[in-house]
This record gives C-alpha cells, structure tokens and sequence, in this order.
C-alpha cells in the first residue's frame, strides 16, 4: 500500500482539513431536512426514555445504594454526555464503521490520499444527529447538580470537567482498539461492545450497587471506576471505597489519555498489519 509522508504538518492545518471534512458530511445530512429531524428526535428519545424510566422507578424505592435521585443523575448525566462527546468525535473508529471500509477495500483510499490517515478517520463519521443527545445529556447533568446537596466551588467544577474529558479519552481509546482489530478479523468483535457500551451502562449507576469482584475487576483491572464514580463521590463528600486515598478522584484525566495513548500505539500496529482486500 502505498505510504503516506512522514513529514508532520502544522496542527491549524490539520484542524482546519477536519473541519472540513466535518462540514462536508453536516451539508449532506441536512439535504433531507425532515429525515435529519426525525433521525435527531429518535436519538434523543434513546437517552430521554432511558433516564425517564429510571426516574419514574427510582422514588418507588427511594434510593439506590444510599444514593438520591439528584446524585444518580449527577452521574449518569456526566457519563452519557462523555459518552455521546465522545462517539460524535471517534464515530470513524467505530469497529462496524471501520470494518465496512476494510471489507470494500475503501480504507486503501485513506492510505493513498495525501491526509494524516487519523485526520481521515475521525472525519469519516459525524452523525450530526447526536447533538441532541448532547443537549439532553447536559440537560441531565444540570438536573443533577440542581438536585445535590453541595457548595459547589470552582475545584469541583475542574474536577467534574476533567472527568468527562477523561471518560471521552477512555471510550475513545476503546473505539479506537475495537476498530483496530478488524484489521485482523474484518468483522467488528462483539466482545469489545461489553467494554465499550457495557462500560458506559456501568459507570452510569453507583458502583456500590455492584458485587464486590465486579466492582474491584472494574476499579483496579480496568479501571472505570476512575473516571465519574470517585470524583463523584469526592465531588458529594464521600470516601472512595478499598481505602483509597482522595487524590484517586482526580486521576480520571489521566487514566483515559493513558488508554488512548496506548490505543493509537495499537492502531499503528493494526496498520501496518493491512494489506488491501487484495491480499
């Protein structure tokens, strides 16, 4: 295949190539206006009837774990909004998007074209469609933090933004090594959509409602509980469990980024692995 430049372009360069492969795929969702509509309003429903139907739940039993309504919210919030950030920007790496490509043989055009192949690949997939999900998301977030009982200050709202960059690193870096591995196996494998949704769906609900070896599998082998659970928790005033300190809350920005770095090191591995459907 044939191999793109190793001579590194400015990043406004690179920015503005994104942008404008983004603006290329906005223009083409919105020629059907009533479709984008429709597509727009089902992806909000996917969030709204979820959370809506735990919030009609939840007062029957009063709490979850010792934890209210308000604090839930709090934290399924900050996870589906990292979440939804996070598939609007690695959509392309994406493992059923990615295999598509490499079935047709279409991901042999990235390789040939003069663009960072990870420009191309972030800019191959932005379902404008989301940004509802988005402003739900948000929505929920604010709910949330209406609905707890805190002072908040200025290092709480670092340590809560920091999270969510760090959860959108974390799934980010997930997409990256599931979209990867079909470069050996064509078709996306399932096994990653347990870490990669299954892991959303988990850090969205208090970790204490969880055993104990699911909660320490997802706190110490993969390490989750990192990224919204413990600052969370410092954010509400309550001790991280395992006896770990209270600067483990602030590691989220850390642990996703770390993934992520590792991920791209197993992307450029998966690249050089393909060869074209020819071979």
């Amino acid at each position: 295949m044939g191999r793109q430049g190793s001579r590194p372009l400015p990043a406004l360069y690179l920015l503005r190539l994104y942008f404008r492969l983004l603006g290329a795929q906005i223009r083409s969702q919105l020629v059907y206006r009533t479709a984008f509509a429709l597509d727009a309003l089902a992806a909000a429903l996917v969030t709204g009837a979820e959370f809506a139907a735990f919030v009609l739940v939840l007062p029957r039993f009063g709490a979850l774990g010792g934890w209210t309504l308000g604090e839930v919210a709090l934290l399924y919030g900050l996870a589906e909004l990292a979440f939804v950030l996070m598939d609007l920007g690695f959509g392309g790496f994406d493992a059923p998007n990615l295999s598509a490509h490499v079935r047709s043989g279409s991901f042999s055009t990235f390789l040939l074209r003069p663009v960072p192949l990870p420009v191309q690949v972030f800019g191959s997939d932005f379902a404008l469609r989301r940004l509802t999900r988005v402003v739900l998301a948000a929505g929920i977030v604010a709910y949330g933090v209406s609905r707890v009982d805190v002072a908040w200050s200025v290092g709480d709202v670092v340590l809560l933004a920091g999270s969510v960059l760090g959860m959108v690193a974390f799934f980010g870096g997930l997409f990256v090594v599931g979209g990867t591995l079909t470069f050996w196996t064509v078709e996306s494998v399932e096994a990653m959509n347990v870490l990669t949704y299954g892991g959303r769906t988990l850090i969205s609900y208090p970790m204490s409602i969880y055993g104990e070896w699911l909660r320490k599998t997802f706190t110490f082998l993969i390490p989750a509980a990192f990224l919204s659970y413990f600052p969370v928790l410092h954010v509400l005033g309550r001790p991280l469990p395992d006896g770990l300190p209270g600067w483990a809350a602030g590691l989220s920005p850390l642990v996703g980024p770390l993934l992520l770095a590792a991920a791209f090191a197993f992307w450029r591995v998966g690249v050089r692995r393909y060869h074209g459907t020819g071979s």
